[in-house]
C-alpha cells in the first residue's frame, strides 16, 4: 500500500508538472502572439495618413484620381481630368442638403462612422454571403476617395473607419463636407461638384436649382454610369425619394 501510494503521488506530481509546463508554454505563446498583434496594430496605425494638413489646404490629388489615371494609361487612353476646387460657401446649399440626405442623413450626429448602419450592412452581407458596399458615411467615403481604393477587402474597410475617425476629429463636419463635395467622383474624369455642375448643367455649383442638386446627389453611388442631366428611370425614381425625405425634414425649399 505504501509503495502504491508513493507511486500514485509520484504520477500525480509528474502529471501536474507536465500540465503546468504545458500551460506555461500556451500562456507564453498567447502573450507573444498578443504582443505581436499589438505591435502590428500600432505599426499599422502609425502608417495611417496625417489628415491635419487638410484643415487649411486642399489635397493636390486623390487616390481615386490617380486610380483613374492609371486605368486610362493601362488602356492607352488619355486621362482628361476636370476638377475645380471651390470653398464651402460657393457650394449650393441645395447640393449640401441633398448630398447629406441621400448619402448620410446621420452625418451631423455621428463621429465619422455610423455604427448602426455599418452593423446592418455587415449583417446583410453575412446573410447574403458576399461583400457589398454599404454603411459608409460621407466621412468614410472621403477617406476612401482621398487615400484608399474601391476594393471591398475587409482590412481596407477597417482602415477606412480609422481614417474617417481621424478626419472627423481633426477637421470637423463643415470641412469634411467641403472636402467630400470637392473630391467626389461625378463621372468619367469629373471630380468635385464644381466640375460636375459645369459638365452637366453648364453652370457653377453655387447656381444649382434644388432639382439639379438632388439629381447630382442621387448619382453618387455610381457616377460613372448615371448622368444627372438625363432624367431616366433611375434618376427620376431616386430623386423623388430624396425630395420626399428633404420635405419631411424641412430641407426642401418652398417654391
Amino acid at each position: 500500500m505504501e509503495v502504491y501510494g508513493r507511486t500514485a503521488w509520484y504520477n500525480r506530481r509528474v502529471t501536474s508538472g507536465k500540465f503546468r509546463a504545458r500551460t506555461a508554454r500556451v500562456v507564453k505563446r498567447a502573450a507573444v502572439a498578443a504582443l505581436a498583434a499589438a505591435g502590428l496594430a500600432a505599426a499599422w496605425t502609425l502608417r495611417l495618413p496625417d489628415v491635419r494638413p487638410l484643415r487649411k489646404a486642399p489635397p493636390k490629388t486623390t487616390a481615386y484620381i490617380e486610380l483613374r489615371r492609371r486605368e486610362a494609361a493601362a488602356k492607352g487612353k488619355r486621362f482628361d481630368l476636370r476638377w475645380n476646387w471651390v470653398p464651402y460657401d460657393a457650394i449650393s446649399e441645395n447640393l449640401r442638403a441633398a448630398v447629406v440626405t441621400a448619402e448620410d442623413d446621420e452625418f451631423y450626429r455621428h463621429d465619422g462612422v455610423d455604427w448602426d448602419a455599418l452593423r446592418a450592412a455587415w449583417e446583410r452581407d453575412k446573410k447574403e454571403g458576399r461583400l457589398r458596399a454599404g454603411g459608409s458615411t460621407i466621412t468614410m467615403q472621403l477617406a476612401r476617395n482621398l487615400y484608399l481604393s474601391p476594393s471591398k477587402n475587409p482590412l481596407r474597410k477597417v482602415k477606412e473607419i480609422l481614417i474617417a475617425r481621424r478626419l472627423d476629429r481633426a477637421l470637423g463636419k463643415r470641412r469634411v463636407l467641403e472636402l467630400y463635395l470637392n473630391v467626389a467622383e461625378w463621372g468619367k474624369g469629373i471630380f468635385g461638384c464644381e466640375a460636375a455642375a459645369r459638365a452637366y448643367f453648364a453652370k457653377s455649383c453655387a447656381e444649382l436649382t434644388p432639382d439639379e442638386a438632388v439629381a447630382m446627389a442621387v448619382v453618387l453611388p455610381n457616377p460613372r454610369r448615371w448622368d444627372p442631366s438625363r432624367h431616366g428611370p433611375y434618376v427620376e425614381r431616386n430623386s423623388a425619394r430624396i425630395v420626399g425625405r428633404m420635405r419631411d425634414s424641412g430641407l426642401w425649399p418652398e417654391q
